[in-house]
């Protein structure tokens, strides 16, 4: 059983009990003691209101006491367990089921913003290695100004520097850990986000997020999981604009394609004399192709274009002429 489904399951629970222990909800869920009082912490630090009681005899309870059902959730608890949910791991059948159905048991009022935040979070495949799997606390408010049909005020770290921006937010989305947002400005003298102006931010870049008092929404008809999946090829053919052709030991072919994900293909090629592998490696630029392969040097050749070689070698140069002959740092040249 998967966290998200859990965590629906011990609400439930919780639902139908005076109290209930973290023993008493292992059992229930066939899950460790330990896993089991996680999933309670965690159901409290989303804003679930629920509390322990320590000593003997003491357990978790619902504020509220046991008949306490989720119409007794606030909006601002509803949204909190949402993003949660949505934030929780992959988009299995059993996480987009347990979603649905705390949807489905919500009061009429909180239903609209529940299903805005489950419409528009996405989590999907990765693309290569990430430095870390955190998710940024920007996609929170984010999806809370989605909940709330809310426009933001983004200050976003970009390739040319700081700047601040005001947007709505349309849906967010990560590929493996990495958290991309959708947005657009409203088109003028409307509420409604511009889908012509649509761009695409990088989560782990936003430095504020900032929620405004106006309103904001998606364009009619807008289709989430089609704007999702025309940012993904767009994000490919950048990401794929450089590519080589590699020899590659057998040994580490795997290896490889875990590492460029997507960005690697074997080709038809019968192997090398002797035994290499041919692969089709891409990146989006030459020199940042050339790095990633740099590491690789051991147990892969790049065969063609000539300029990814010259870029190694490029590279190759830069790394003697600063670690010298001995490796401890640069020469000093006076």
């Amino acid at each position: 059983m998967i966290r998200a489904d859990r965590l629906i399951q011990a609400l439930l629970l919780l639902q139908g009990r005076a109290q209930i222990t973290a023993a008493q909800l292992a059992a229930e869920l066939e899950v460790s003691v330990p896993t089991a009082r996680r999933d309670l912490e965690a159901l409290a630090m989303s804003g679930v209101p629920i509390y322990p009681s320590r000593g003997r005899g003491g357990g978790w309870r619902l504020i509220g006491g046991a008949r306490t059902d989720l119409t007794g959730l606030t909006q601002g608890e509803v949204t909190s367990l949402l993003v949660a949910l949505t934030q929780s791991g992959a988009a299995t059948p059993e996480r987009i089921a347990a979603t649905r159905k705390l949807v489905r048991a919500l009061p009429e009022p909180f239903r609209e913003g529940a299903q805005r935040v489950a419409a528009t979070t996405v989590r999907d495949a990765p693309w290569g290695v990430t430095e870390t799997d955190a998710v940024p606390p920007s996609v929170a408010e984010l999806q809370r100004a989605i909940a709330g049909g809310f426009r933001v005020e983004l200050r976003y770290e970009g390739a040319s520097g700081s700047s601040s921006f005001e947007v709505v937010p349309l849906m967010v989305g990560s590929r493996g850990p990495r958290w991309y947002v959708l947005a657009a400005p409203a088109t003028a003298g409307t509420d409604t986000a511009d889908e012509e102006a649509l761009r695409t931010y990088r989560a782990d870049r936003i430095v504020e997020v900032r929620v405004l008092s106006s309103r904001g929404s998606a364009p009619a008809g807008f289709d989430h999981s089609q704007a999702w999946s025309e940012m993904v090829e767009r994000v490919e053919e950048m990401r794929g604009a450089a590519r080589a052709v590699v020899g590659v030991e057998p040994w580490a072919v795997k290896a490889l394609h875990d590492r460029f994900g997507v960005q690697a293909r074997i080709l038809p090629d019968a192997p090398d004399a002797d035994g290499r592998v041919r692969m089709e490696v891409s990146a989006h630029r030459v020199d940042a192709l050339a790095e990633q392969l740099a590491g690789w040097t051991g147990a892969v050749e790049v065969i063609e274009p000539a300029a990814v070689r010259a870029a190694l070698l490029a590279l190759g140069v830069r790394i003697v002429s600063q670690y010298g002959d001995d490796g401890r740092g640069p020469r000093d040249s006076s």
